[in-house]
């Protein structure tokens, strides 16, 4: 569980890259990114930078060249910006929250389109059984429990 001291300086972290990413890296290979989340283990050692990148499948590969190609720029200018002894080390991945949220939206869609289809193929449909299919208590006859009273005065 990070600190609170852990959490500040990994958000700090995460602005100094964005702002890195925007104002001074101009790799042509770098697409449009979003730094999604930064991660700090507990020693401030290792900082693991995620992001998402807008496009297919060639523009994600040049994008994590071109942050591999800058990682020792934008690690000395977060080294110089937050003052720490020691700079994390800093490693990007990218993130799976955009396909996994695509993944599950699909699936809410799958889910959709069949209570659509149960619910059409339910109109006009009839019980199999009687409509009220609960059990009742029969009523209790009042001549029977007039007997019940008699058997018990005889006695």
């Amino acid at each position: 569980m990070a600190g609170q001291r852990v959490n500040k300086v990994a958000d700090r972290i995460k602005v100094i890259v964005a702002e890195m990413l925007e104002r001074r890296i101009k790799d042509p290979r770098l697409g449009f990114l979003t730094v999604t989340d930064v991660r700090l283990t507990g020693d401030s050692q290792n900082a693991s930078v995620f992001y998402t990148v807008l496009g297919d499948q060639a523009e994600i590969d040049g994008t994590a060249a071109a942050l591999k190609s800058a990682t020792g720029l934008i690690r000395s200018e977060v080294g110089k910006q937050l003052g720490l002894r020691h700079t994390p080390s800093i490693e990007f991945f990218l993130d799976a929250v955009p396909e996994n949220a695509r993944q599950i939206e699909d699936l809410l869609n799958k889910a959709r389109d069949l209570d659509a289809a149960v619910a059409a193929q339910a109109v006009g449909a009839e019980y199999a059984g009687d409509p009220d299919p609960y059990k009742k208590a029969e009523p209790i006859d009042k001549g029977s429990s007039a007997g019940l009273d008699q058997t018990e005065e005889q006695e």
